[in-house]
């Protein structure tokens, strides 16, 4: 035996330890499963659970209650689907033509690699429509996933914006993530404050000590009130409290955040080996996306596929990075990974391109670059200062920054999933 092979036989986890995991778990003195279950047990089985979500997430019911809410953002859903359905929207065989050429009837994509178009953040429903609109004029394309960091508390009470933006999604056949409001930001980590207190925020932005039960509480109020299933997860402990919510039966769903810090293949094993500890029966698991730090190559995305394949989660978990940045306040400009997205896009399965910037040198020549500091600040606050016009251009180089990565990826050769509803027909 090799001294390689010889040290690899050391790691092997003996049954022992798993049983000692188990009796914490089932030991009815844990009080740390304790107040998790008491937290659940509130809402309801984990099977009434569910079934309220799935009622809450039927677009006939989304429509009815936008109705009921007299929103005038139904009339953009409604827009929107008889778009959908008028075929108004560049199908993707038109889309491969216009850039392509000719060359499109003999190009060959492989679609077991396509790449996820996805777009952040998508802050106010209104933009959704304006996207659409441009999409449309220009034969351009819509994503196919949407992060929204907007407070929830804050959607709720605009008109019906959180229902108008779950339906756009059934509508496009697009998947969204939410970002709860129970964090360290909304004032509860002490050590978080302006600028003067920066670093606090080198622990991460944190989920202080009876957070992970709040932020359960608050997931399973907008999982049953909206059917919103997948939101952002940001630290340790309520990625601990996702798994275990959903060993327990619900059907929750969530992406680790850039926030995490996720920047080789180690953490990224750590993350996925609890995964798989608390994966269900049928290998389901609700980690759904995994967003790398902005600092990985392409080869520690490589070495994690390999693993992420061997523990059965290559068509469970997304890999997601980021292509473009915010303009201001989070990267060292310019950056811009679309080529190296190119690269490993033929061979690393399930990842999403995400934008959450305009590209560099757009962005430098706008009057109001991106910054993700403004997903901090409060709708009234922006309308006041007269700053959302300059937000949704901001948010618009987003989008026009997702249609230049499909085009790099289709002319080598290489498939996306935008809107499938919309182009994918």
């Amino acid at each position: 035996m090799t001294d390689r092979e010889s040290l690899r036989t050391r790691l092997k986890i003996a049954s022992a330890r798993l049983d000692a995991i188990n009796a914490l778990l089932l030991d009815p003195n844990t009080r740390v499963i304790d107040d998790l279950l008491d937290v659940v047990a509130r809402h309801g089985t984990p099977e009434e659970i569910n079934a309220r979500a799935v009622e809450a997430r039927k677009l006939p019911n989304l429509l009815a209650r936008l109705a009921e809410a007299k929103s005038p953002y139904l009339a953009d859903v409604e827009w929107l689907i008889s778009q959908r359905d008028a075929g108004a929207f560049v199908s993707m065989a038109d889309y491969w033509g216009m850039v392509l050429g000719d060359q499109a009837d003999a190009m060959v994509f492989r679609d077991d690699f396509a790449v996820t178009l996805e777009i952040s953040a998508a802050q106010y429903f209104p933009w959704l429509i304006a996207e659409a609109r441009q999409a449309i004029a220009n034969r351009e394309l819509m994503p196919g996933r949407f992060i929204r960091v907007r407070k929830m508390q804050e959607q709720e009470r605009d008109r019906g914006d959180i229902l108008a933006f779950a339906a756009a999604m059934q509508v496009m056949g697009a998947s969204y993530v939410e970002t709860l409001d129970t964090k360290g930001a909304d004032g509860s980590n002490v050590h978080l404050g302006g600028p003067a207190t920066i670093t606090g925020y080198f622990g991460g932005i944190g989920q202080p000590n009876d957070h992970v039960l709040r932020w359960i509480d608050e997931y399973l109020y907008y999982y049953t009130t909206y059917g919103v299933r997948q939101v952002l997860n940001i630290n340790p402990g309520t990625v601990l409290a996702g798994y275990l919510l959903h060993k327990l039966g619900v059907d929750n769903e969530f992406k680790i955040s850039v926030f995490m810090g996720n920047d080789n293949p180690y953490a990224a094993l750590w993350t996925l080996i609890g995964a798989k500890l608390f994966s269900r029966d049928d290998g389901a698991c609700p980690l759904i996306g995994f967003n790398w730090s902005n600092s990985v190559n392409n080869e520690t995305i490589e070495i994690t596929a390999q693993f992420r394949r061997d523990l059965g989660f290559e068509d469970v978990v997304r890999f997601e990075h980021h292509i473009t940045e915010t303009f201001k306040s989070i990267v060292i400009q310019p950056y811009n990974r679309r080529d190296e997205l190119v690269e490993l896009a033929g061979h690393v399965p399930n990842i999403s391109a995400k934008h959450e910037g305009g590209d560099p040198e757009v962005e430098q020549t706008r009057e109001h670059p991106s910054d993700i500091l403004e997903y901090f600040r409060d709708q009234a606050e922006i309308e006041a200062a007269g700053d959302m016009p300059h937000l949704l251009r901001n948010y618009l180089d987003k989008h026009n920054a997702l249609n230049a990565t499909a085009r790099a990826l289709t002319e080598h050769g290489l498939s996306f999933i935008a809107a499938p509803k919309l182009h994918h027909r």
